[in-house]
């Protein structure tokens, strides 16, 4: 079966776990947000990227759920005796990533074909692209301080601001990486793995071609629930849901996705919200949705593959 997911981080990380366990990984294409994306210190940082590839090799920090395991930071140190930039942490080793990612990007090499390097350098079977090659990034409103950059919001104020309005600058220009739509357009099943739906999904849609090809594709397309009791199990999409109008729930992820899915999986805690996710012209799946370990990865993907 070839499977295409539509990424964000440590919950598309964890789902993308669980499938490759189950589906061959020649056939399995992970297409990953790059909204968050920034430059520090002169180096290209992708966030999303490289959770999934640290997640999926093993590598990434099991206390965090980001950067590589057994981090030293004295890369930062010196960054903060010099009065640098340093609410954004790298970590030494997570900084040899950024190092030749930005020097690739130098020499002229896009960034999916940098992402390709870097994850047969970590001995990857799947496809990681990035939804796009070009300048994409989420601005986000609060209402304190105006607009800024997702990072800003997401690190340096600990997402703990109050949110009017998100923006996908530069979206209307990019062009999808080549392969994405092919991607989707082949795929026996599209997932859109359990991330936020405002912050790390909507990128990925805002970038030309890839929301028609969901909608022309909408009954193969299965969605996890990133909401579950009306909170989110990690991040800022319970908030951000409220704050942009909606109520914190799966009710919510369907309303919000609904010209994109035809099934919803929800955790069985939501069981009686079924009916009000039907409401929305999309099936509700109960189902544990909680990843705790490779075991309930798995079977949260045999569910989702299951659909349709």
């Amino acid at each position: 079966m070839r499977v295409t997911v539509l990424c964000g981080g440590v919950g598309a990380a964890r789902m993308l776990r669980g499938l490759i366990q189950i589906v061959d990984a020649a056939d399995l294409v992970a297409i990953v947000n790059v909204g968050d994306d920034l430059e520090l210190h002169g180096l290209s940082v992708s966030p999303d990227l490289d959770t999934i590839t640290y997640t999926l090799a093993d590598q990434v920090s099991t206390e965090r759920g980001w950067g590589l395991e057994g981090e030293t930071w004295q890369a930062m140190e010196m960054v903060n005796r010099y009065g640098g930039i340093d609410w954004f942490s790298l970590g030494d080793r997570d900084l040899g990533t950024h190092l030749y990612r930005t020097h690739r990007l130098g020499q002229g090499a896009s960034l999916a074909e940098v992402t390709s390097e870097i994850v047969a350098a970590w001995e990857l079977p799947l496809v990681i692209m990035p939804v796009t090659n070009d300048r994409l990034r989420t601005m986000v409103t609060t209402v304190d301080e105006g607009e800024i950059s997702f990072q800003e919001y997401f690190v340096r104020r600990h997402h703990d601001v109050a949110v009017t309005a998100v923006r996908f600058s530069g979206a209307a220009a990019t062009t999808p990486t080549p392969g994405a739509l092919d991607a989707l357009r082949d795929a026996d099943r599209i997932v859109i793995a359990p991330s936020n739906p405002a912050v790390s999904i909507d990128p990925i849609l805002a970038v030309p071609g890839i929301r028609e090809v969901l909608v022309e594709r909408r009954a193969d397309v299965v969605a996890v629930s990133p909401i579950i009791g009306g909170k989110a199990l990690k991040g800022p999409a319970d908030r951000l849901l409220v704050e942009l109008g909606r109520e914190s729930s799966s009710v919510a992820v369907a309303e919000w996705y609904r010209d994109v899915i035809s099934t919803l999986i929800i955790d069985e805690i939501d069981a009686e919200l079924a009916p009000a996710v039907a409401a929305h012209g999309v099936r509700a799946v109960v189902a544990p949705t909680i990843m705790r370990d490779t075991d309930s990865a798995r079977a949260l993907a045999r569910t989702v593959l299951e659909q349709g």
